[in-house]
């Protein structure tokens, strides 16, 4: 893995500082925001309070995983017992491998520098994935530091999350709402079936910001539509939902 230069990290936290988080210090790479924490407890069940179901998942991939914050809030909210995380880049590889250390989780957590394209099967029951937002070509992320996180094909991350689901696994998605229809294509052309859907609103009666989707191989049919999860309410203040989720 690659090493990080002083001053080019920021020694973060999260879930109110229970989980160490090393990360790209602004304008030094892609920082981690809260879609990785709800793509967690979205996974794990345990997004509202008290839990609707939850679901803990004994072998989870966690593909592009960046410095590994989605991973290690699966372990933190008791979704997973082991996480495997997939990064091409060897600097935020790197990051993870700390994290890993940092949180004693380095025996639950394993960091494997590659691009997703090169998976195989594997014994896997739940995956996981915060894939780049901006299709090669389209836009442009705004640093070329932060490109390999911001931007990249939707459809390699679908077709790998495939690969390890085989017939059981669970697959866990968080994408912008206003491009919903294309993470639901890309799914079932790979052969995965949306089962769960809900939107994250950033205020109340405000549109979707974006979708957590869950998909299982299927049959079609038998989408479950869950109620929409507002993060503030209307007046800068955070919502009660958010709060207890980030206080956990």
């Amino acid at each position: 893995m690659a090493e990080v230069a002083h001053g080019e990290t920021t020694a973060d936290t999260l879930f109110g500082g229970r989980v160490a988080l090393a990360q790209p210090a602004k304008n030094r790479g892609y920082r981690v925001n809260v879609d990785a924490i709800l793509l967690a407890a979205f996974a794990a069940g345990v997004l509202d309070e008290p839990p609707a179901r939850a679901r803990k998942a004994k072998a989870a991939f966690d593909l592009g995983s960046g410095v590994g914050a989605v991973g290690l809030s699966l372990l933190h909210l008791g979704g997973a017992s082991h996480v495997t995380m997939i990064e091409v880049d060897p600097i935020l590889a790197g990051l993870a491998e700390e994290n890993a250390v940092a949180n004693r989780w380095q025996d639950r957590i394993e960091v494997r520098l590659g691009s997703v394209a090169a998976i195989t099967k594997s014994d896997a029951d739940l995956v996981v994935c915060n894939p780049p937002y901006v299709p090669p070509g389209r836009g442009r992320a705004p640093l070329a530091v932060r490109a390999t996180a911001k931007m990249g094909s939707l459809d390699d991350f679908v077709y790998a999350a495939r690969k390890l689901a085989g017939r059981r696994a669970r697959v866990c998605f968080v994408y912008p709402a206003i491009e919903a229809t294309t993470l639901l294509g890309s799914l079932r052309s790979a052969g995965l079936e949306p089962k769960r859907l809900r939107t994250v609103h950033s205020k109340p009666n405000e549109k979707a910001r974006v979708v957590l989707v869950e998909a299982v191989a299927g049959k079609p049919g038998g989408l479950v539509i869950e109620p929409g999860f507002v993060e503030t309410d209307g007046k800068g203040r955070r919502s009660s939902p958010i709060e207890r989720l980030l206080a956990k």
